[in-house]
């Protein structure tokens, strides 16, 4: 189970964005999306089309502050944008080689199928059943997390058993709304679900008080209850309801696409327990670390072999940060949310984050 070593009460009403970059809200061109469809149709791999196009197209959810979040001028930031962004680095040394499309929880996958997005960086779930019969293919996980329930503060819940006969909000197709239904159950607690397919519809209505809690991960509450009117007001219960492992997300059956976000992903964990920042990545190039000369492609042809720029993750790394910068301004000490690391610290720190030998 999850434990959230953060104050509620450090959170402020207006989430600032934090690693800001450019971008538009649209997937882009007609013919850009076309391309990336037709290479991953007819036995090409997507990753070529991207490379042919210039551009990367990421989806994201853009509401949610800290992990993807669009402000009033149309800047992207967030934990899940820096991962868009540092895969864009990577193939073309430019961060802001990024088309962004906010997709809703119903439209995602079917988003990604067709080519109009090459990846998904959307605080989504890896489960069995996506990871096979919905054919999607899951990249390391960047936020460990777990299902949470938000509630006024003056209501007396103080538990899911005080719940009983409540209604409660949540996004349709979710695990979150699956999960809802099986802890309830499991309790013998009946509920009043009033479903949305837009997190957005979703919490108006809980703050207008059309229904009497609000269910996601815990991560979405904090951020989402940060935008509310009135952030005092409400409170996330002690609870955890399920594990939910969220990460970027490709289409399946297509390796080359799939290596290039995984190993990207890795690296800016590797990175940081490389201890080689945003600062300090080019100067690695001269190390006498055979492991890192490794990694930064100065020595071997781990790039190149996977069709990349031998200094793959320096690009990344050196635009965006190692895992932990990105971590910190988005969601850490360096942000209004001031989340503590847990289970998202790295192995040799006692958290989860661990990356597979750059060799």
């Amino acid at each position: 189970m999850a434990k959230w070593g953060f104050s509620l009460a450090a959170l402020v009403a207006v989430a600032l964005p934090l690693a800001a970059c450019g971008g538009t809200q649209d997937a882009g061109d007609t013919a850009a999306t076309s391309v990336a469809g037709e290479a991953a149709g007819d036995g090409g791999s997507r990753l070529e089309a991207i490379i042919a196009r210039g551009t990367l197209n990421c989806g994201v959810d853009g509401g949610i502050p800290g992990f993807s979040f669009v402000d009033d001028t149309g800047t992207y930031s967030g934990l899940d944008v820096d991962v868009c962004r540092a895969v864009a680095a990577a193939l073309f040394d430019d961060p802001d080689a990024v088309e962004y499309r906010n997709l809703d929880s119903t439209e995602r996958f079917e988003a990604l199928k067709g080519g109009e997005v090459d990846m998904l960086s959307r605080n989504t779930t890896w489960t069995i059943s996506r990871d096979t019969s919905v054919g999607m293919e899951f990249a390391p996980t960047t936020f460990f997390d777990g299902q949470g329930m938000m509630v006024r503060g003056d209501s007396g819940v103080t538990t899911l058993e005080d719940m009983d006969g409540l209604s409660i909000c949540v996004e349709t197709g979710t695990t979150t709304e699956l999960n809802l239904t099986d802890q309830f159950r499991q309790r013998g607690i009946t509920f009043e679900p009033v479903v949305f397919k837009d997190a957005d519809a979703g919490y108006s209505a809980y703050e207008e008080g059309r229904c009497d809690a609000f269910t996601s991960d815990k991560s979405q509450l904090v951020a989402r209850r940060s935008t509310l009117s009135e952030p005092e007001a409400h409170v996330v219960l002690d609870v955890t309801m399920s594990k939910e492992p969220l990460g970027p997300v490709t289409i399946n059956n297509d390796s080359a696409w799939f290596d290039t976000v995984k190993w990207v992903t890795y690296g800016l964990i590797q990175a940081e327990e490389f201890g080689l920042t945003a600062d300090t990545i080019e100067a690695a190039t001269s190390s006498e670390d055979p492991n890192i000369l490794r990694f930064v492609g100065a020595e071997g042809t781990l790039g190149t072999d996977m069709g990349l720029p031998n200094d793959f993750m320096v690009r990344a790394v050196k635009h965006v940060g190692n895992y932990g910068e990105i971590f910190e301004r988005n969601l850490g000490q360096e942000s209004v949310f001031k989340l503590e690391r847990g289970q998202n610290a790295l192995w040799t720190d006692g958290g989860l984050m661990y990356a597979p030998p750059f060799r």
